[in-house]
């Protein structure tokens, strides 16, 4: 028998709540503030069923949630690089909103069973971005927290590149740049053959263009008429050595036109606004016949000042001044409720 004080189906005004009920409200609060403790922040509550959000206008809570979670990940990828005195934070800061965005909203995964046949793939092309990619498995429950002091450490699951075999829930070994896109495009068209509905996420730097790889890929990717493949492309405009918006290295120029120019369907959204990258994700979702790319319009660094925008931000160690700095940052940033 069920003794809890809660009877309703929704929450649409305090008016009409008892004392019994708000207290109930303010006691389940403070047991999942103890769940935000845990190494692996999960509850069995909704295991097994589908939770659908509609809304009719745009929502500041979700948004706010939203910026919660991101502010955990940019918080968790500084420490990481700080704890291993190297990695590449600028690539990782650039992408938070986009990886928060496709794993909370849109992948169809398990991180009880990280290998579930029916699941959607995820290929990190750009693979020195693991550090944002570590944060969001560990939010998931797919790797334990307490692996990030061990991040590109000598036997780590952790190494500054993603490896699906030893990390639960990576999908694809990378690192060579291009070499990821053509992976992904094997795994949608291998899914196509199959019969799998499920999606291939993937996710490409703006530098790794200079890959000849990556426009074959794009070739074939229409061909096949892989419409399951939905890319993203960081378009952070630097690289290791340069701009990717001027003559630094290779002017890239219009990049959502280029892909079109392939047969793709193609979108431009600011990356660090996800309702924009959750609505083209829907829009990808249901072009039909071709594959999508979502040209993200993003700033390297993003969220710390001594990164955002700095082409040295793409590879570079984070000192213990660094870390307070950043992290002073990021927590001044964060909503009120969060802190």
């Amino acid at each position: 028998m069920n003794s809890s004080p809660w009877t309703k189906k929704d929450l649409l005004s305090l008016y009409d709540l008892t004392a019994e009920e708000i207290t109930f409200i303010l006691d389940t609060a403070e047991e999942f503030k103890k769940v935000s403790q845990r190494n692996i922040k999960k509850v069995p509550a909704l295991r097994g069923k589908t939770v659908v959000n509609v809304f009719i206008e745009p929502s500041t809570r979700t948004r706010v949630s939203f910026e919660l979670a991101e502010q955990r990940l940019s918080a968790d990828i500084i420490n990481m690089t700080a704890n291993a005195g190297s990695g590449h934070p600028g690539g990782s800061l650039s992408a938070v909103e986009l990886m928060a965005s496709v794993f909370y909203n849109h992948m169809r995964i398990d991180p009880e069973n990280p290998r579930w046949a029916d699941r959607d793939r995820f290929v990190l092309s750009k693979g020195h971005a693991a550090p944002c990619y570590y944060a969001v498995l560990a939010e998931l429950g797919f790797i334990s927290r307490d692996e990030f002091k061990n991040f590109r450490q000598l036997h780590s699951i952790l190494q500054g590149h993603p490896d699906c075999k030893k990390v639960p829930g990576v999908d694809a070994s990378t690192g060579s740049l291009g070499q990821g896109a053509s992976t992904a495009a094997g795994v949608a068209a291998g899914m196509k053959m199959d019969g799998n509905p499920n999606y291939t996420y993937l996710i490409l730097g703006d530098g790794e263009l200079d890959e000849g790889q990556v426009w074959e890929m794009a070739l074939f990717a229409n061909t096949k008429h892989l419409d399951n493949l939905i890319a993203f492309v960081d378009f952070n405009k630097l690289q290791i050595d340069g701009r990717t918006d001027n003559d630094d290295v290779c002017n890239l120029g219009d990049i959502a036109a280029k892909f079109a120019s392939f047969g793709w369907y193609a979108q431009t959204v600011n990356g660090h606004e996800v309702t924009e990258i959750n609505q083209a994700i829907e829009n990808a979702k249901k072009n039909t016949g071709c594959p999508s790319v979502i040209v993200l319009d993003t700033i390297k660094g993003y969220g710390w000042s001594k990164t955002a925008g700095q082409v040295g931000s793409h590879s570079r160690g984070v000192s213990p001044e660094d870390l307070a700095e950043a992290m002073a940052e990021i927590q001044a940033a964060m909503p009120p409720e969060s802190k």
